[in-house]
């Protein structure tokens, strides 16, 4: 599997920019395979310098499971727009209303799904209010910060994009080992991958990353206020994960009294690592999830 075909969607899919009440998102829609009936809609947001792209392998395993998948750049991210410099347009609390703008849009209640970054904003959006969402689901995204080495890696990127151009930045990375999630969508081999990954790093904001990468060092643990939520809760992750280490998320699950998935031969980025058993595991917790039944017409 190429980088090249985890950048490209589903054939059946659209790429389109999701107008919302706080302005446009560039999403990844693919429907339920057809055939198959209907069983809920999913939306997945990405994490720190990732992309809706990240998500490329699950959309077909969860079509054919009956689900719609909604994948989102974030303000900032890729294909959305964003401030350049302005850091304040990225506070969490701004983007977890961007999540609740996203589902308004949808016109639908939601499972929602974050990966690592993404699993924090998620998070924040559902303490926001949780009505808009069926359930929520933490892939590789943990209690609090990051682990210390994970922190080194954000600062030294972070000084990097005090005094450097996005490309400046993107050439230098190439050199030395970059924060955990800075990697790609999939294993890839051939001359045309990094030439999208590039494209994607330099359409992402610097303040976005900026703004993102402090949350990321400094985000508090709020678990105890998301256990007091009335919502069905998943915490899945990869055999190894040295961003958030694995028994703080077995920790977390319990916490949550969430259901816990591992996913073996995975390490953080599950959805890329091992996207077949990643969304059988996903499929069968909504599953147990569904959407109430709307009420008969009088």
């Amino acid at each position: 599997m190429s980088r090249n075909a985890a950048f490209s969607p589903p054939p059946d899919a659209r790429a389109y920019r999701l107008r919302t009440a706080r302005g446009e998102f560039a999403v990844v829609d693919s429907p339920v395979a057809e055939g198959v009936a209907p069983r809920g809609v999913v939306m997945m947001l990405p994490g720190f310098t990732g992309s809706k792209e990240d998500f490329t392998l699950l959309h077909r395993p969860l079509g054919a499971r009956g689900y719609r998948t909604v994948a989102v750049d974030g303000r900032g991210q890729y294909e959305s727009a964003g401030p350049e410099h302005d850091e304040a347009a990225y506070a969490r609390p701004e983007l977890a209303r961007d999540v609740l703008a996203q589902v308004a849009a949808l016109g639908t209640r939601v499972h929602l799904l974050g990966h690592s970054l993404g699993g924090q904003i998620a998070r924040a959006a559902v303490l926001l209010d949780h009505a808009p969402f069926l359930s929520l689901t933490l892939v590789s995204s943990g209690p609090a910060r990051i682990s210390e080495s994970q922190r080194q890696r954000v600062k030294l990127l972070r000084d990097a994009l005090d005094t450097m151009t996005m490309e400046q930045v993107w050439t230098v990375m190439q050199t030395m080992e970059p924060p955990e999630e800075a990697g790609a969508p999939a294993p890839a081999h051939g001359p045309a991958e990094p030439a999208r990954l590039r494209e994607r790093w330099l359409g992402t904001r610097p303040a976005q990353l900026l703004a993102t990468g402090r949350q990321l060092c400094t985000e508090p643990d709020r678990v105890a206020e998301l256990a007091d939520v009335p919502l069905p809760y998943h915490v899945l992750s990869g055999t190894y994960d040295d961003t958030w280490p694995v028994p703080l998320l077995d920790d977390m699950a319990v916490r949550l009294d969430a259901r816990r998935t591992v996913v073996a031969g995975a390490e953080h980025s599950p959805n890329t690592d091992q996207p077949l058993p990643t969304a059988r595991a996903l499929a069968d917790f909504w599953d147990d999830h569904p959407a109430p039944p709307r009420p008969s017409a009088p």
